[in-house]
């Protein structure tokens, strides 16, 4: 008799970060994939084998056997109309890059970490493979701790003195020059503007803590020097504020800059811990959005999860101020209280953005030099999921969004 595999992605789950593994190793197998939105947590199910099942036990996955009738029964039900569930179709493979530089680093990168924990691949690329035009053979691109406004992501005051900071700054130099810029910050705008082609084009970007608001910063001062001369030898435009073009950003809109170079921030829009006031690790968390799975299939596909309070978790980036995020953009998490969004998505062209707050969603204040999260000690990551909806949501096939 036929029967398909169910992968419940409930509280029953031993593994919800390696179940996504396995719905990408089917994939790869040219097997589709059925993604249950708002089932049991966001469930997949795919053609029973030997070889799948095989591969479930020994990545230490939760599932079920189920008849085709079974199975047929269940699809019928989410189908109805009288629920908030759909059969979304994972039918592509999608090629994933993540933009990480050679130096070595004394921050690991959440998506990193979770691709790798999951098993799934990627391929690391940097500011040379994007102006070489290698972003082309992506679907997926992600961008993690990164500082596009080509100040360093202003460690200067704690980190300036270190290997890895002079190092940095010398490939950033070095590159700027082979490419024929006369700064890294006019470097950086060349990487952020072919990122933005490769999103109009169809591609997917996935950012996290500050790569966030630097990408937008960068498009938004495009031709306008916001860089102090500690940075790059020159001064700021006394006018820089008012130049700003807030129509070329992705999500953010009326922010105020930062010029002060041994400052952290880089503008207003982060939620700032003066502005978090009372929250702390025992108090700070974050609510995920109900969307409809049938009208608005996209949102529904990246806020999949077991849990919808989430666990907060700061970053040089940690959050957005609601008044300073354009009407546009799709809200998919955040924290009333403190009048700020930690999730959220959006379309540039024939593409998609995703902007996730915050540094690493298992350890609160992860701080440079630390050693990488366990994620073995994690499976059940409600904060990881949401990296890994983003992961999937390039092999769906898509359904025009109805609100």
């Amino acid at each position: 008799m036929a029967t398909q595999l169910l992968i419940p992605m409930d509280e029953v789950q031993k593994d919800h970060l390696k179940s996504y593994g396995v719905a990408y190793w089917m994939l790869n197998r040219e097997v589709e994939v059925d993604w249950l939105l708002n089932y049991r947590g966001g469930s997949f199910a795919f053609k029973h084998s030997a070889a799948a099942e095989n591969e479930l036990v020994v990545r230490g996955v939760s599932y079920q056997v189920v008849s085709d009738a079974q199975y047929d029964g269940l699809v019928a039900l989410i189908k109805s109309p009288e629920v908030n569930m759909d059969v979304m179709k994972l039918e592509k493979v999608p090629k994933i890059a993540v933009y990480s530089p050679k130096t070595k680093q004394p921050w690991d990168d959440a998506v990193t970490l979770v691709l790798t924990y999951a098993e799934i691949p990627f391929d690391l690329l940097f500011d040379e493979e994007v102006l070489d035009q290698k972003l082309l053979k992506y679907d997926w691109l992600h961008l993690h701790h990164e500082d596009f406004t080509g100040q360093y992501g202003k460690s200067v005051r704690r980190y300036r003195g270190q290997d890895w900071f002079r190092a940095q700054q010398q490939e950033s130099e070095g590159l700027a020059k082979k490419y024929g810029y006369g700064k890294v910050s006019q470097m950086k705008l060349g990487v952020v503007k072919k990122i933005k082609e490769f999103v109009a084009g169809g591609g997917f970007m996935f950012a996290m803590c500050s790569a966030t608001d630097t990408y937008d910063i960068a498009l938004s001062a495009e031709g306008v020097d916001i860089v102090d001369a500690l940075f790059d030898g020159d001064g700021i435009d006394p006018q820089a504020q008012d130049k700003l073009d807030y129509n070329k950003t992705f999500a953010f809109k009326n922010f105020t800059i930062s010029l002060n170079p041994y400052e952290g921030e880089f503008s207003s829009i982060d939620n700032q811990r003066q502005d978090r006031a009372g929250l702390y690790e025992g108090n700070d968390f974050f609510s995920l959005f109900t969307f409809s799975a049938k009208w608005d299939a996209i949102p529904s596909m990246l806020t999949q999860n077991h849990e919808k309070t989430i666990k907060g978790f700061m970053g040089q980036t940690t959050a957005f101020k609601s008044n300073q995020i354009k009407s546009e953009a799709i809200i998919m998490a955040e924290n009333k209280i403190a009048k700020e969004v930690r999730y959220m998505n959006g379309t540039a062209g024939k593409g998609f953005w995703t902007f996730y707050g915050g540094h690493d969603p298992e350890d609160y204040w992860h701080m440079p030099e630390e050693g990488p999260t366990d994620l073995a000690l994690h499976p059940n990551s409600p904060g990881y999921r949401l990296i890994l909806n983003n992961i999937l949501f390039p092999a769906a096939k898509k359904k025009k969004q109805k609100t």
